[in-house]
């Protein structure tokens, strides 16, 4: 039964969730987290002593930002993930969003890889924190309540869902578009105003608000001409986003790339979220 876990490097996030996993009655040891105060008595001095005995290693979410250094904003030293994943032989690594570089790093060692931002209750319980933050976003950046405003959702996945539904509950005026026509059938039978993708230019101009949640180019010049000169976009889809950022930028459109939210916005909630994913994981690693 797994009870011992290794945890290098991670966000505020992290340090929240190492708090809970103790409490949870797992013995935790820590690396690459010297600035966290909160944790002071489960670090350790090297990548090696915490590894030490443990039956899982817990990695940050994402692990890498550039693909070469594993994420460590509590510490200052810099971790190649090469070197991480020389130092794991043997044991099960838990992270987020892993790159298939690591995968293959890995390949010609005894390591199971698993990707927790993969799992589908992670996704839709931060679908919650990310829609929430967007709308945070939304209050703070423009001269009007929500209430009556014209508001446009690009893409009805997860966040999509959860996020036209606060929305809705706020009052706002809620459009979303969609490519399928089963989403757009949803669309219409939640009261939502459907907009279909072909039909998404000549619809720009009404909008005050506009929100992306989709991970490829959607907004580009041609459609961001449309776009009210007062609206305030906001992209919540992750690299390369789903707006030009440079034709924005060239039409002096007001724009928020909002990425991350549920560690910026709410940390205890997103670690709760994470130990629930963790969890789940961690008895199917039992059962396995």
């Amino acid at each position: 039964m797994i009870k011992k876990i290794a945890v290098i490097g991670g966000d505020l996030r992290i340090v929240k969730l190492v708090a809970m996993l103790q409490k949870e009655g797992y013995e935790i040891k820590t690396y690459a987290f010297e600035k966290a105060t909160e944790i002071q008595d489960t670090k350790t001095s090297s990548i090696q002593e915490c590894v030490e005995g443990a039956d899982v290693v817990l990695g940050p979410l994402p692990l890498s930002s550039n693909g070469q250094f594993v994420n460590t904003p509590f510490s200052s030293e810099k971790i190649q993930v090469e070197d991480l994943i020389s130092q794991i032989d043997g044991k099960t690594f838990i992270a987020g969003s892993i790159k298939q570089e690591v995968y293959q790093m890995a390949e010609d060692k005894d390591i199971t890889i698993l990707d927790m931002v993969k799992r589908e209750e992670l996704a839709v319980l931060n679908a919650i924190s990310t829609a929430e933050g967007a709308i945070q976003i939304a209050i703070n950046e423009t001269p009007r309540n929500l209430h009556g405003n014209n508001v446009l959702v690009l893409g009805f996945g997860r966040i999509g869902k959860v996020l036209s539904k606060m929305l809705d509950g706020i009052g706002a005026h809620v459009a979303c578009e969609a490519r399928k026509t089963t989403d757009l059938a949803w669309i219409k039978a939640y009261g939502y105003e459907p907009i279909n993708l072909i039909d998404l230019k000549e619809n720009l101009n009404r909008f005050d608000i506009i929100i992306n949640t989709i991970p490829y180019i959607v907004l580009n010049k041609e459609m961001l001409q449309e776009v009210k000169k007062d609206a305030l976009i906001i992209d919540l889809a992750s690299n390369p986003g789903g707006v030009d950022k440079q034709a924005v930028k060239e039409l002096e459109i007001k724009f928020n790339w909002a990425l991350s939210l549920p560690g910026k916005v709410s940390p205890v909630t997103s670690a709760e979220f994470m130990k629930e994913t963790l969890l789940n994981m961690l008895k199917e690693i039992d059962n396995n």
